[in-house]
């Protein structure tokens, strides 16, 4: 029954959110209806919505299962976006994971399923 879920964080800026998830995450703008924001990168969609408040987007965040996970982080580390405290890891539910900062502040997590390699 279910299919598919689509983040949706807070956008503070449009234009800044379009470049950061362009420029830094290589995701491909979509489409923008007063603000409200689709974006794409391969088959994941995130919709980002027009917000005024820091504190929201500081307090909302999102998991994205990934294939290739150590690829990804290499993409992003040197862009310094890789949360300071989330580095690249394994953890103890058999994820290799790491997470990153938006520009708003949203906390986005990317994680490989690692179950078959332990």
């Amino acid at each position: 029954m279910l299919k598919t879920a689509i983040p949706v964080l807070a956008s503070l800026n449009e234009e800044e959110t379009i470049t950061f998830y362009t420029e830094k995450l290589g995701f491909t703008f979509n489409a923008s209806w007063d603000g409200y924001l689709i974006m794409n990168r391969d088959n994941l969609f995130i919709h980002l919505w027009p917000c005024s408040n820091p504190e929201i987007a500081q307090n909302t965040g999102c998991y994205i299962f990934v294939t290739e996970v150590d690829k990804l982080y290499a993409e992003y580390k040197p862009l310094g976006i890789v949360h300071p405290n989330a580095d690249l890891q394994i953890r103890p539910w058999k994820t290799k994971e790491f997470s990153i900062l938006d520009n708003n502040g949203n906390i986005i997590h990317f994680g490989e399923d690692i179950s078959d390699e332990m």
